[in-house]
């Protein structure tokens, strides 16, 4: 069903660009104002030139950061700083890091997949999408004709014969380049032994890919092979057909999901009226004292209550700022009641997730917030639940929401149904980084 190719990526050459390290960034949503000004400094060669450029005065239609980017990137091929692949090949990626008390590895291929509507067939998305990012996105790639971070994939029952078993099996061999950045270490081998290939590709002819991270990228690259072809450009073999994707198996332990929390701000006063009554009406609160005066033990501890809260079926989220320094915990009294406030033309898996319930039922409810655009108003994400606590305390932010994490079985469940959860309801981590390998849409 899938139809995942080996491609010929450029990478990095260390002989003129330095260490990888310096390199590599993570995805653009991710970076802060403050992380796109420091990876600039890094290196001269650093991706952030490409993935996410800075704007600068006196900018046009002519002359931006999208053009800039393109410029850049061609001078880099041209000055050899970074090389183009010698045969079509996979990037088998190790990513190691720390997840609480314990070091993980999660493995994927970074492969070149070909492009389908998002309509139930052998790609299937699971969050929804905003506006803006899909144009700035579609600029970058209409300027460059190149991918610089992979949409991250799932794939499921891969067994013995998953193709991350196969080529870690083939790549006993230290890596083909290595790189660490923000705590995060990745290792890459290149992947072209062309019977090994040929079993890769065969084994996703009948496999369904998951978008677990990447859905702008991925709808901006369908879009823009749509105009390609309108135009007359793009062929059933060309490039623009396909989009850059690192696919892990669903079943690999170092798959991770994190919990983005909700900060409100802005909110007027009627809104804010009588809060702890509106809730009262869905919700058994109770409220947890800080055990110390360390803001970061405080908020490991509340987390663990609400993640262990939720662990037989129950919908629960936790609420800071309705008591100065005080956290909630919000327990459902009846989820049938807040599901019956859902759209009803929702399939049954979608209703049954904390998030669905939060933004289309509770936000409504409470807060009068009764729309996505409006609550995209109001609402900021952060996985840093001690920042979420600042926030608030600091009057940046009237109120902060925690949520637990969705699981994969709830990604896949949902996608299978073809629907689709509210922006930022999952954080897979780590993000593949941008950088590591790169794809053009120039055949060569």
């Amino acid at each position: 069903m899938a139809d995942v190719q080996p491609f010929r990526g450029f990478r990095y050459n260390p002989e003129v660009a330095g260490g990888l390290s310096a390199a590599i960034t993570p995805p653009y949503d991710i970076i802060s104002p403050q992380e796109q000004a420091l990876y600039f400094t890094k290196s001269p060669h650093n991706v952030i030139r490409l993935e996410f450029g800075a704007e600068q005065p006196g900018d046009s239609a002519s002359s931006n950061k999208y053009t800039r980017a393109s410029s850049t990137l061609k001078t880099w091929i041209e000055d050899r700083v970074l090389l183009r692949e010698k045969s079509p090949a996979f990037y088998l990626v190790e990513s190691r890091f720390t997840h609480g008390d314990s070091v993980k590895s999660r493995w994927c291929l970074i492969a070149r997949v070909r492009l389908e509507e998002l309509n139930g067939g052998s790609i299937r998305p699971h969050e929804v999408t905003m506006k803006k990012p899909l144009q700035d996105r579609l600029q970058l790639l209409e300027a460059c004709r190149a991918g610089f971070s992979p949409v991250m994939g799932i794939f499921r029952d891969g067994g013995k014969d998953s193709p991350v078993s196969l080529a870690r099996n083939a790549c006993r061999r230290p890596p083909d380049q290595e790189a660490t950045d923000q705590g995060v270490t990745y290792r890459c081998w290149v992947v072209s032994d062309k019977a090994l290939v040929s079993r890769i590709t065969a084994f996703f002819a009948d496999r369904v890919l998951y978008i677990a991270d990447g859905h702008h990228r991925y709808e901006t690259a369908l879009n823009y092979a749509k105009q390609r072809r309108e135009l007359g450009l793009a062929i059933e073999r060309s490039a623009d057909n396909f989009v850059m994707m690192s696919l892990m198996d669903s079943e690999d332990p170092g798959v991770v999901i994190l919990p983005t929390h909700r900060l409100f701000h802005g909110l007027d006063a009627s809104q804010l009226a009588g809060l702890e009554q509106k809730l009262a009406r869905h919700f058994d609160l109770e409220e947890l004292a800080p055990a110390s005066a360390d803001r970061s033990r405080n908020m490991k501890n509340w987390l663990d209550i609400l993640r262990e809260g939720s662990r037989h079926g129950g919908t629960m989220f936790g609420l800071y700022g309705l008591k100065p320094g005080r956290f909630h915990l919000l327990r459902a009294r009846n989820k049938a009641e807040l599901q019956e406030m859902l759209p009803r033309d929702c399939p049954q898996v979608w209703m049954e997730l904390d998030l669905a319930i939060l933004h289309h039922a509770v936000l409504p409810a409470v807060l009068g917030i009764d729309t996505t655009e409006k609550q995209m108003n109001h609402l900021e994400y952060t996985r840093d639940g001690a920042q979420a606590l600042s926030g608030v305390d600091s009057g940046d932010c009237q109120l902060a929401i925690f949520v637990n994490p969705t699981p994969v079985s709830g990604v896949i469940d949902v996608a299978d149904a073809g629907a689709r959860m509210p922006q930022k309801s999952t954080y897979f981590y780590p993000k593949a980084p941008a950088g590591l390998v790169i794809n053009t849409l120039d055949e060569g």
